[in-house]
Order: C-alpha cells, then sequence, then structure tokens
C-alpha cells in the first residue's frame, strides 16, 4: 500500500469544506499534521461522519472527501475525516505510540482521542454517527449497528442493497467474535465488548446518540471500490426517513 499523504488529503479536504461554510477546528498536533474536525454553521439536529481511526484503513477518509465533493456533507454534519494522522503516514492501525485509537474513548491515553472526545463532549449529541472502517479479514462488506430507536431490518437491508454493486455481505456467521443477526450485519448492544476499551461508537451511544452505523469494506479489494461502497453506504443511511434531516 502506498504511503497516505495525510498533508495534502487535509488542505483538498480543507478547501474544499471552506466552500461549502463548513468550519474548521483543530483538535491535535501529531508528528504527520493535525487532527481536524469540520462543523456546520448551526449545530440543530446535527449529525456525525468520522474515518481514518485506523492508518491502514485509507478508503474512509477518501469516502469522505468523494462525499464532501458531491455536496452530501454540506449541512448538518460534523466531520473529522483523518483521525489518525500518523497511522495513515504509516498505514499501521495503531497511531504511532502504538495505540489502537479505537479502544481508548473510555481511558482516553492518547493525544488523538484525549483531544477529540473533549471536544465531542462540548457539541449537541449528534442525531446519528456513521463511521468509515476497513477489515482486512473479511471478503464482502458488513456494518455494525448501535441502535437505541426502534428497529428497523428494512434499513439494514437497504445498506446492504446500495453496496451490492461493489461487494456482497460477508458471508461469515461470526465476525471478529460478533454473531451475525443477518450476513453482513451485526447488531450490537450499546456495551463494550471489554469494558475498559471503548470504541468511539460506544462513547457515542453512552453520550445518548440514538443510532450508529459502523462501515467495514474489505481492505484486500480494489481501493476504488471500497471508496464507492463506502459513499453507497453512506447514501442508503442519509436517505433514510429513520435517520433524523438536519432542522
Amino acid at each position: 500500500m502506498s504511503a497516505f499523504d495525510a498533508a495534502g488529503f487535509l488542505e483538498q479536504f480543507g478547501s474544499e469544506a471552506a466552500q461549502r461554510g463548513l468550519q474548521s477546528h483543530r483538535l491535535a498536533e501529531t508528528s504527520a499534521g493535525p487532527v481536524m474536525a469540520w462543523v456546520p454553521p448551526r449545530l440543530e439536529g446535527v449529525r456525525y461522519l468520522s474515518a481514518g481511526m485506523h492508518g491502514d484503513e485509507p478508503a474512509g477518509p477518501l469516502a469522505a472527501l468523494e462525499l464532501l465533493r458531491g455536496g452530501q456533507l454540506d449541512q448538518g454534519w460534523i466531520v473529522c475525516p483523518a483521525l489518525n494522522p500518523a497511522g495513515l503516514v504509516a498505514g499501521t492501525r495503531e497511531n504511532a505510540a502504538g495505540l489502537d485509537l479505537n479502544r481508548d474513548y473510555l481511558a482516553r491515553m492518547s493525544q488523538e482521542v484525549a483531544a477529540h472526545a473533549a471536544w465531542l463532549e462540548t457539541l449537541p449529541v449528534p442525531h446519528a454517527f456513521l463511521s468509515l472502517h476497513e477489515d482486512w479479514e473479511s471478503s464482502g462488506f458488513y456494518f455494525y449497528e448501535i441502535n437505541l430507536l426502534a428497529d428497523d431490518p428494512a434499513r439494514a437491508h437497504g445498506i446492504l442493497a446500495a453496496v451490492a454493486p461493489w461487494f456482497p455481505p460477508e458471508p461469515e456467521a461470526s465476525i471478529d467474535d460478533h454473531a451475525t443477526r443477518e450476513p453482513g450485519w451485526i447488531f450490537h448492544e450499546a456495551e463494550a465488548d471489554l469494558p475498559e476499551h471503548w470504541p468511539e461508537a460506544i462513547f457515542l451511544a453512552k453520550r445518548g446518540c440514538p443510532i450508529s452505523f459502523t462501515f467495514e469494506t474489505p481492505s484486500s479489494a480494489d481501493l476504488a471500490k471500497r471508496v464507492s461502497a463506502h459513499v453507497a453506504a453512506f447514501g442508503a443511511v442519509a436517505d433514510s426517513t429513520a435517520i433524523p434531516a438536519p432542522i
């Protein structure tokens, strides 16, 4: 995998975001560049998208940039597109200190998560959370759903149908020791697998975020297909009548 140009990516994202009226926030400094967030002018009914938590998962940041360029993040979305700049540059899951950021939202040992979580706590709880990830062990697409609202299997089916032109649902009945509800769909309780190691989605659920989806594309597949799959999955959720739209 070629090195991720974090500085160039953040410059492109920032330029596009500024043109679309999003406000930038510099959350933390790393050896590979800052952890940045972009926020709409109004936060009523806001939703939240993150990517780049793991440095060996570049499709998420690239999909976030494509969504921004396509006008899908113009209004009502907070965006953190590259939460682990040092990992992205190194192509490693962990940050420069060897920490998995997506297990750190309770202890907050890393500077990236300590700053990011503290900043999120200053904002209104988002109405929905989407997180873009990848999995080197999978052959198909799958997602985690944490849902404090009414159950809606049709929404899950819509996500899988949107991604179908690029990837089938992951066929395994157990993914990362999680039983699937249906192929490609993990319906996860709002509790961490390891109580002391909170992922970002658990942190958001504990704050009261009513629904979240963590999308996982197979990182061994073509990068362009992975980016397209994330964009399609985002569209399926963002267009869902079950997800509150910005006011």
